[in-house]
């Protein structure tokens, strides 16, 4: 008896065989000449999950072209486009085979099994394509999200990437009779490299004929973080009228511990004796420079109460603040944005040329929210998730964020040692999984702690803090304590 696969189809030569099985129970019928040996899951299901190995069998020597070949999956209305020798439709549980009358394969298409699927350029053409919509859905991609495509390629391959695919799409548009279209392609990759001017709907494309490219995934992330902050509303944690000395010390542990979670550590007095006097560990002047630099930013009343006002004066906000944090380390370039890549594990962060749109689209979603709590946040995710300089990132990023809170009256953040750990994993589940509730969590949580203590004598807080656990190290087992409320 033959053996036969999970998804196979019956002909004449095997269909005394395959009534066999389907008579004991082996196999089973789930479309026309289309049989599986699965028994157990749902139809669609097994057709969803062998939809290439269907098309192979069913649709043989045709291309998977239009909207699947761009998309690479079923669309959203459970369908599978490609373009054969006549027109059909193959129904099939969760899944509808579209075929098109047109040319087969041509120089460039991709084979796939007993398939071919369209070159990228074919399938641009194919997209911009004439199509009418069948129950709710063309075989073509809306031209917006055509444009995001476009857009990313030119993001990831610069211009030599466009003008390839443009050259290819040239190459084969007679033989696909895609003339019109072509000129359509060459006009939209024109307008995203500047040299043409055809009307754009996609924000990334838009911001490319711009000149003002950004990362799509980080914004998504930070609009993730805005929206839910709008959603679940914020805390409201005004400054109580503290003197100019309880601003001076609750600068210094400030400073100290965005230091510390930058593995930058001194013991605690050790620290405020290089504050107090100036004078950097001769055995340590990098580390002693880098208290020094992040306190200068966080213990000024000039800096902390000054945000920014439109996108050219966060700029200059940005770079001043980072070049006096990292004055000590002249090889960081300090105050300059980044020009290679930079990376944090397996974390990429944002290419330098995607640096300065990224950071102007996410400032207008900041510039959008209006208690300091949620602009602080998002001002201090963005820099975090953009990456701008070599070096210093999280500390700019929390004196962005403090200056937020406190020129707007509100109780400053900062991350005791013993809670590190909860800061950096909100971080990367924010980053890696786009979900903002746990970091809105944990900085809800550190504010709320420092705005139980009264720092207007450094010795008490000084106590408050070490009782509460702030100083212990994050792989011990004590967890921070938040002080009593007043």
């Amino acid at each position: 008896m033959k053996k036969f696969p999970v998804i196979f189809t019956s002909d004449a030569s095997l269909s005394e065989d395959v009534a066999k099985e389907v008579k004991a129970g082996k196999a089973r019928k789930i479309g026309p000449r289309l049989y599986t040996t699965n028994m157990k899951d749902e139809p669609a299901r097994i057709v969803r999950q062998n939809w290439w190995q269907i098309l192979s069998l069913l649709v043989p020597h045709a291309v998977v072209s239009h909207r699947t070949a761009l998309e690479g999956a079923i669309s959203p209305m459970g369908r599978a486009y490609v373009t054969g020798a006549y027109r059909r439709i193959i129904t099939l549980p969760g899944l509808e085979i579209v075929q098109q009358k047109g040319p087969g394969p041509v120089e460039g298409d991709l084979p796939m099994l007993e398939l071919h699927i369209s070159s990228q350029a074919r399938a641009c053409l194919e997209n911009l394509s004439p199509s009418k919509a069948r129950k709710g859905e063309a075989k073509t991609l809306p031209t917006e999200q055509l444009e995001r495509k476009l857009a990313d390629l030119l993001r990831t391959h610069g211009e030599g990437g466009l003008n390839a695919l443009r050259d290819r799409a040239r190459a084969i548009a007679r033989a696909l009779e895609l003339g019109t279209e072509c000129h359509q392609l060459d006009q939209l990759i024109g307008t995203l490299m500047g040299t043409r001017s055809a009307d754009l709907g996609e924000p990334l494309a838009k911001a490319y004929a711009r000149q003002e490219p950004y990362d799509p995934s980080a914004i998504e992330r930070v609009d993730a973080l805005r929206a839910a902050l709008l959603a679940q509303g914020t805390p409201d944690r005004s400054n109580r009228a503290e003197s100019n000395e309880a601003f001076y010390n609750a600068a210094f542990y400030d400073a100290y511990f965005s230091n510390y979670i930058e593995g930058t550590r001194f013991e605690v007095e050790e620290a405020y004796r290089i504050i107090e006097t100036g004078r950097v560990p001769v055995e340590r002047p990098e580390d002693g420079h880098d208290i020094l630099g992040t306190y200068r930013v966080v213990g000024s009343l000039e800096e902390m109460t000054t945000i920014p006002a439109n996108f050219a004066d966060f700029q200059t906000l940005l770079k001043r603040r980072h070049a006096m944090i990292l004055e000590g380390r002249s090889d960081k370039r300090p105050g300059q944005f980044k020009e290679l890549p930079n990376f944090a594990g397996q974390t990429r962060f944002v290419d330098p040329d995607l640096l300065s749109g990224t950071l102007k689209l996410g400032y207008e979603m900041c510039r959008s929210l209006e208690h300091p709590f949620a602009r602080g946040l998002v001002m201090m995710f963005l820099i975090a998730e953009v990456h701008p300089f070599d070096d210093g990132n999280g500390r700019i990023a929390r004196a962005m964020m403090n200056a937020e809170l406190i020129a707007g009256d509100q109780v400053r953040i900062f991350i005791p040692s013993v809670y590190r750990n909860e800061y950096v994993a909100s971080l990367k589940r924010l980053t890696h999984h786009s979900q903002p509730d746990a970091f809105i969590r944990v900085m809800s949580y550190a504010q709320d702690f420092v705005s139980r203590i009264d720092f207007s004598v450094r010795e008490s807080a000084n106590d408050m803090l070490r009782g509460c656990n702030a100083f212990a190290d994050p792989a011990d087992t004590v967890k921070l304590r938040l002080p009593p409320a007043e």
